[in-house]
């Protein structure tokens, strides 16, 4: 969902629409990312009969739509409401929100430099999506990655600054999680203290992921990590087993891990 207008969506597209006018043949909706109104047949609102349309749609709703015909000439656009599945309904919502938000941040951003929203746009929004694709995107990166990430993107650092201070304000970045159970035995004299300092050996301070370890009841232990990608985690969650089993073996005790 770009900053960088289209005058017409194109065949097979999927758009975000509002209903503005119902018939019993149809609706005509409004386009949310096109300065379009386009038209829905009644044969396109379900794979069903439909009795009553309003049954399907209705106005003001927000709906995801299929373009099926485009006619840049006369100005027409045919929509299906029927052809768009679940699954794509949910993830051009997804998109619609994330572009929403980047445009609220957007606004934000040019407010702050004290320039036209139009020149954020075309200086800003345009290129770094011609680079990454989307500019919610983007951000997402920026606030991980630091205003050095935009810089080297060809964003001036005193813009680069600004953006990232307002990102990360308003952009949360989605953690996951990995975890196990550690099996650990001592039958030495100092067993329990061996144990335990094997398990703060797994405390690994890494500022991009955070290692939690919990008693689950002898000798198990609940370990998990929490980061901002799988890849991290995995790689601290290796590192932190890697240290505790190592350790037990050397104070002669006995360690394994299992999901």
């Amino acid at each position: 969902m770009p900053f960088k207008k289209r005058e017409f969506p194109e065949l097979g597209e999927l758009v975000v629409a509002t209903p503005v006018k119902i018939y019993d043949h149809g609706a005509y909706v409004k386009l949310d990312e096109f300065d379009k109104i386009g038209y829905i047949p009644i044969g396109e609102v379900a794979s069903v009969w439909v009795r009553n349309i309003r049954d399907f749609i209705k106005e003001g709703q927000k709906v995801v739509l299929k373009v099926i015909r485009v006619d840049e000439k006369k100005g027409h656009i045919d929509l299906s409401l029927k052809k768009v599945t679940d699954r794509e309904r949910k993830e051009k919502l997804i998109q619609w929100k994330r572009f929403k938000k980047s445009e609220k941040i957007l606004e934000e951003i040019a407010n702050k430099l004290k320039i036209p929203l139009s020149e954020a746009i075309n200086k800003i929004a345009i290129p770094l999506e011609d680079q990454y694709g989307e500019i919610y995107a983007v951000l997402e990166a920026t606030v991980i990655n630091g205003p050095k990430f935009l810089t080297d993107m060809g964003i001036k650092k005193e813009w680069a600054d600004v953006i990232y201070e307002i990102a990360k304000h308003h952009i949360e970045i989605p953690l996951v999680e990995v975890s196990g159970v550690l099996t650990l035995t001592s039958t030495k004299p100092k067993g329990i203290e061996d144990i335990k300092e094997a398990l703060l050996s797994g405390e690994i301070n890494n500022k991009d992921a955070k290692v939690e370890i919990t008693y689950l009841g002898a000798p198990k232990y609940r370990i998990k990590v929490t980061a901002r990608d799988y890849k991290t985690a995995e790689n601290v969650l290796k590192e932190s087993i890697d240290r505790i089993i190592t350790k037990i073996t050397q104070l002669g005790g006995t360690g394994n891990f299992v999901r």
